[in-house]
């Protein structure tokens, strides 16, 4: 099979996964008042054209371990609402102006209404949790609900550290701190969890969820870094504003491998610059972080680390699931690590 067709294959399913689950997370918003500035507000974000990952490989995790599809519905819905939520705080704290290739949601209705409305999808994750008893039993239920919880804290402290060295302007940190940040902000609520709960529910309990943290904590690395070249290299199918990481200021491998490659008279300009408020960086001196960025082979070196990495994964796939029988969900986790490591920018 090319690699074209093993890329159609798993955006197919990936496609039918997430439609699955957008479908699934709709029957949790109350039709009830307050609509307008908050009930009609929550589809927003998931009714745009997003990934659908994190659904997509607990509903397949759940089914490779021996699982219904409908078992893991309620988990898939709960963790795409929280992923929805975060995606609302984090645009408020990013001061970011496009999701999706649309506005944000502060920027269209405000950011008291947003942060609103972020809160309510974290309150909507609980429900599809508490209904998990009625088809999970209590153990289960409780297990997943464990999962979610860590998810959560990982999560929000993994911010924190982004956050912190933005408002500190931390510029001496090296690609280990970057790693530690996104095993919090992004891995383990991207990949670790999904496949952990996927898992748990699939097994009725049986499996070790730690077996894949490895295989989670490189899938999701990757796949970070992957979108923060996105950011800087991106075309309008990206979905936010492109070079806006570097507007923000976020410390992603590339510009931590320029302020730690450059003179000493480029870092202590990059170090102002970092240093402004967003609203006073301006477009020029945005392009000369590029052109730095492009002296210093900086995207190159984000690239190569992120196939490292994927492929990293792909072999630890072969040992987390290499005792799962080659079925067709086994085949799109495989492929997702595929079309990560073949992925155009």
């Amino acid at each position: 099979m090319s690699q074209n067709d093993i890329q159609e294959k798993f955006l197919n399913q990936l496609t039918n996964y997430r439609e699955l689950s957008i479908k699934k997370l709709l029957e949790f918003i109350p039709e009830r008042e307050p609509k307008k500035f908050l009930y009609d507000l929550v589809s927003i974000y998931p009714k745009r054209a997003g990934k659908g990952f994190r659904p997509s490989l607990c509903i397949s995790t759940c089914k490779i371990f021996g699982g219904k599809e409908y078992e893991a519905y309620n988990s898939a819905v709960a963790l795409e609402l929280f992923h929805n939520a975060f995606l609302v705080h984090d645009d408020v704290e990013d001061e970011s102006c496009d999701r999706r290739g649309y506005p944000t949601i502060h920027e269209q209705y405000g950011m008291p209404v947003a942060i609103n409305v972020g809160d309510a999808m974290n309150v909507l994750g609980i429900k599809p949790l508490m209904k998990n008893l009625t088809i999970l039993g209590p153990k289960l239920t409780w297990l997943v609900f464990s999962e979610v919880e860590h998810m959560a804290l990982e999560a929000v402290e993994g911010q924190a550290m982004e956050l912190g060295w933005r408002m500190d302007n931390t510029c001496n940190l090296t690609d280990e701190d970057y790693l530690k940040m996104i095993l919090k902000k992004t891995c383990w609520y991207t990949v670790i969890h999904p496949i952990r709960i996927g898992a748990i529910i699939g097994s009725g309990g049986t499996v070790d969820p730690d077996r894949f943290n490895r295989f989670g904590y490189y899938m999701g690395a990757s796949f970070q870094i992957q979108d923060d070249l996105l950011n800087l290299i991106g075309d309008k199918k990206y979905g936010k504003e492109i070079c806006g990481d570097i507007l923000e200021g976020k410390r992603t491998l590339m510009l931590i491998h320029l302020l730690n490659t450059c003179n000493g008279k480029e870092k202590e300009r990059l170090t102002r610059y970092l240093a402004k408020n967003r609203a006073d960086r301006t477009p020029p001196e945005m392009k000369w972080v590029m052109k730095m960025m492009d002296k210093y082979e900086c995207i190159e070196y984000g690239k190569k680390s992120a196939k490292n990495l994927a492929g990293a994964a792909l072999k630890e796939f072969y040992t987390v699931f290499g005792d799962r029988q080659d079925t067709i969900d086994r085949q799109f986790i495989e492929n997702m690590i595929l079309y990560m490591v073949n992925r155009d920018y």
